[in-house]
Parts: structure tokens; sequence; C-alpha cells
């Protein structure tokens, strides 16, 4: 009992562990409701567009989530390493968000560019071409939300608060506009009107609560951000690399209803998996300090991530039983 009590107080005193049980706790309670909101929509989803509409969007957003992390472009990991080293230099700070701000949107309007080329040149994109410019409407919204920033600062609060928003917003409007199988196209532009309301008032809580100044970058300092970042770009590109073009080989040589079927059932270890995302975004900036506290971050995302194996091993049939119609458990 005693051990507990100077435990505690530890936490108390400490600001270090303070700030990393607020964020944990932050970030907890948004994966709680990446839990709960799709859960919610998922068995009326998958009753009122199907297998084949849940095909078409997972092969959609396995495309587009090559352009959210060229967008991206690293800027996640290193933007917020740097800012959390110079936390105490509002000019750097708002000369690095500028920066990364602006290089993000350049990257978006070379995406979207991208993705017209493939549209109009490969004929199977083309017949696809709803759905994909759809899907690719949630990148605007994604690319305004500063999300690295609040990391870096350790306002793990403000991510949560932004992303409730989102999720609800989706949610509310799922149940809405969604009412015929049809209607499957609606789900990827719900998603990009949560996203885009998130990214605006992230930016306004920037400028207005943090005191950011918007800088104008010269061209030469997006081309140095740029070179800077490719590295650690390659490095998160090309596992999406392997990863998502599964989905898009099953859809082309597998159908629709393979794709679908796959997909829906995919959601749930995606879900899971935010478990370890919880603790990376928690932990980076720390550690971006104090690497010496590396190996207790191994240890306890280890830890997460084998429990979670365990459980979605064996509760795989009930899952599918529960959330998701019975032609989804008969490929």
């Amino acid at each position: 009992m005693g051990r507990l009590h100077s435990k505690i107080k530890f936490l108390k005193n400490n600001k270090d562990a303070k700030i990393i049980t607020e964020n944990f706790i932050s970030l907890g309670l948004l994966k709680i409701a990446s839990f709960f909101f799709p859960l919610i929509t998922l068995p009326y989803l998958s009753r009122i567009i199907g297998v084949d509409g849940f095909g078409e969007l997972a092969f959609a957003a396995s495309i587009i989530i090559y352009f959210e992390t060229f967008t991206e472009f690293g800027f996640n990991y290193t933007a917020t390493r740097d800012v959390a080293q110079n936390r105490s230099d509002l000019k750097f700070i708002s000369e690095v968000f500028s920066q990364v701000l602006i290089s993000k949107i350049l990257l978006m309007i070379l995406s979207f560019i991208i993705l017209l080329m493939i549209i109009y040149t490969i004929p199977y994109m083309y017949n696809m071409r709803v759905v994909l410019l759809a899907t690719f409407l949630y990148i605007p919204g994604y690319t305004m939300f500063p999300e690295w920033f609040f990391q870096a600062m350790e306002k793990m609060k403000y991510i949560t608060i932004m992303n409730l928003c989102s999720k609800l917003i989706f949610t509310v409007l799922v149940f809405l506009v969604i009412k015929e199988k049809q209607d499957y196209i609606f789900q990827p532009m719900l998603i990009a009107v949560g996203s885009t309301v998130s990214g605006i008032i992230s930016l306004i809580v920037v400028f207005k609560t943090f005191g950011v100044v918007f800088i104008t970058p010269t061209f030469k300092e997006i081309k140095n951000m740029l070179i800077k970042n490719w590295n650690m770009f390659l490095t998160l590109f090309l596992p999406n690399l392997y990863t998502n073009f599964s989905v898009i080989l099953l859809k082309i040589y597998g159908g629709t209803t393979a794709t679908g079927i796959f997909s829906s059932g995919n959601r749930f270890i995606i879900l899971f998996d935010q478990l370890s995302l919880v603790l990376s975004r928690t932990f980076y900036p720390f550690l971006a300090r104090r690497i010496d506290k590396h190996d207790l971050y191994v240890k306890i995302s280890a830890g997460i991530s084998i429990l979670s194996c365990i459980f979605l091993f064996f509760s795989a049939d009930l899952l599918i039983k529960i959330f998701l119609r019975k032609n989804f458990r008969n490929p």
C-alpha cells in the first residue's frame, strides 16, 4: 500500500510523468471513441450498403492512403521532433508550422493532379472515378489538421476534442444521409465533412490559443524541408506500398465482394491497432527529449500488441457475428 501511495505521489510531482499520464488519458478517450463510433455505424452500413459497397470503398481508400502518406511526407515525426525540442521558441515554432502547412498544401495539390492523371489514363480507374474523387475529399481536412503540432506541444486533449467532433459529425450524418445501397458514395464525403470542420477549428486554435503566427515561407525553405524529410517519407511510404496493395490486388482479381468481406473484417484489426498508436503518439515527444526511456516504451507497446492479437484471434467469429450481416461471413 505504501509503495502504491509513493508511486501516485511520484506521478503528481514529476512533470514528465504527469504530462504523459494526461496525454495518455486524452488519447485513450479518443481511442475509446474510435471503438465506440464505428461499432455504432458498422452494423447499419453493413445492412444498407452491403458487401459490394464495402469493397468499393475499401479499394478507393487503399488508393487514397498513398496520397495521404505523400501529403504528410513524414512531418508527423520530423516536425513533431523539432518543435518538441524547441517549445520555448515561438518564432521557430511559427516558422516550422508555416513551412509544414504550405508544404502539405502543395503536396495535396500535386496529389490531386497525379490522381486525375491516373483516372484519365487507366480505364479501370476511370470506371472508379466517382468513388476515388469522393474519397480524396478527405485529404484537405487531413492537410489542415495539425495533429503533429498538438503532439509536439504535448497537448493531446486538442487532438481528442477535434477528432471527437469529426467522428460525431460523421456518425450523425451517416444515419441522416445514407438510406439506400447506392448511397455508399456519400460515406467518404461524410468523412470529409467531419475532417474539414475539425481541420478548420484546429487551425483557429493554433493561431489564437498558442500564439503561432503565420510566416510566409520561401521556396528555398520549402525545398529544404522536403529534402530533409525525404528519408522519413520513404520509411513511411514503403510499408503502405505493400500493406494497401493487397486490397488493390484483391479488388482487381477477386472482385468487389471478396474485397468487401476482407475489408470489413480488417476494420477490427485496425481498431485494435489504434492502441499502439495511442502509445506512440503519447511517448514520441517525450522520447524525443528522453531517449533513455525508449526501453520502457518498447515493453509497454509489445505487451499491448500481444494482448490485442490474442483477443482478436479468439474472438474473431463472435465480432463478425455481432457487428456484420450473414453475407459477410459467407464468401
